[in-house]
């Protein structure tokens, strides 16, 4: 409900938008001392944005950087070792300390909504950075090309050329960290495991045409225990029966609903494997260079699949897909082809295939018995 009203606010903030003077760009360019990243939207946007911010550290290491979030993709922060204070615009008093401070430079990394860059035109700063995806670009001092067939990470880092940094993304670097109580609360969770190799899968999706199914994962869950590989579910609150589906009756582990965002990426980074549909949890444990096998239908591969050798993207290629632009996606009137054609023994395969590639065979022995989590 929440999300339906910010979309409906923008709908008419984008109207005012449209009539609004450019913003003007200044003259002198200031060395960037306090740089405020509005980040707004969901996870995997969120997870995403790491590399720039590393970047940012590199070429300015005394710079404080301020990230404004909303609460919904907050947690995802925790996992930033670089930012130095994060707050939410959907919080009024700290929202308020945004507009109250000063900034060298705003960076609005939203990529077609226009509360954000309004957001951006309001907070004291000389450069405002932006996307140029429509009419938005009036509020900023320098608006930056979007390009819908690039790696929305790729796209992040276009934002800092302003600042003079023109950098490529090496797929090999690990961008996320773990708070150590995050760390110490998994092994807690983790220590009925009757082994150390187990898959991770998230059954979740922030729309129901991005879904497989629980019945398809317990499918694989089965198979993957006639090879000795146990899975544990991860997810939220929301993914909690269908993790019982998928892990119950011995096949493994259900955590879902059990864990906050940072402990649930530490159970991540301690699997072989994440198995997942197109989500942020999939980018979050990209972050961490935890090889995946993800299933993708609406969503765009270029845009969103995690990138190199160690990721594995299931692609029915339907004429129709991907139909997702600027995070909506039309009713479909296919019976969601995309993702039901996607079938059990090609990502069993993927899996097993992924996990000897990687080293991660699982070992058949087990003395003691598994206990559930619940």
């Amino acid at each position: 409900m929440k999300i339906k009203l910010l979309k409906f606010i923008d709908k008419i903030v984008g109207v005012i938008v449209s009539v609004c003077p450019r913003s003007v760009q200044e003259c002198q360019f200031p060395t960037p001392r306090r740089i405020l990243l509005i980040r707004p939207g969901g996870i995997g946007d969120a997870a995403l944005l790491a590399p720039s911010i590393i970047n940012i550290k590199k070429l300015f290491p005394d710079s404080h950087i301020t990230i404004l979030a909303e609460r919904r993709n907050s947690g995802v922060f925790t996992l930033f070792p670089n930012v130095d204070k994060m707050l939410c615009y959907d919080r009024a008093g700290e929202f308020a300390r945004v507009l109250c401070g000063k900034y060298d430079f705003v960076i609005d990394t939203e990529q077609s909504h226009c509360l954000s860059a309004v957001v951006a035109r309001l907070v004291r700063a000389p450069v405002k950075i932006g996307f140029d995806t429509n009419d938005r670009r009036r509020m900023f001092t320098h608006s930056v090309r979007y390009d819908q067939s690039a790696y929305e990470a790729d796209n992040f880092l276009a934002l800092l050329k302003p600042l003079g940094i023109d950098c490529q993304r090496d797929n090999g670097i690990v961008v996320l960290s773990l708070p150590p109580q995050a760390v110490s609360r998994s092994n807690k969770l983790l220590q009925h495991l009757c082994t150390e190799s187990f898959v991770a899968i998230f059954p979740g999706a922030s729309i129901p045409e991005k879904r497989w199914g629980a019945d398809c994962f317990r499918r694989v869950a089965e198979m993957l225990s006639a090879f000795g590989v146990k899975v544990v579910v991860v997810g939220g609150k929301e993914d909690r029966h269908q993790g019982e589906v998928i892990a119950g009756r011995g096949l493994g582990l259900n955590l879902a609903g059990l864990t906050s965002l940072s402990e649930t990426a530490a159970v991540i980074q301690k699997s072989s494997l994440l198995l997942s549909g197109d989500s942020g949890v999939l980018h979050i444990a990209a972050g961490f260079g935890v090889p995946t096998v993800s299933l993708f239908g609406p969503g765009n591969i270029k845009k969103w699949a995690p990138q190199g050798d160690r990721h594995i993207v299931i692609n029915k290629e339907i004429p129709c897909s991907p139909c997702t632009v600027f995070g909506t996606t039309p009713p479909c009137p296919n019976g969601n082809r995309c993702m039901s054609d996607i079938t059990v023994d090609e990502v069993v395969n993927s899996v097993t295939m992924l996990l000897t590639s990687v080293g991660a065979v699982p070992s058949r022995c087990c003395k003691r018995d598994w206990i559930e989590t619940r």
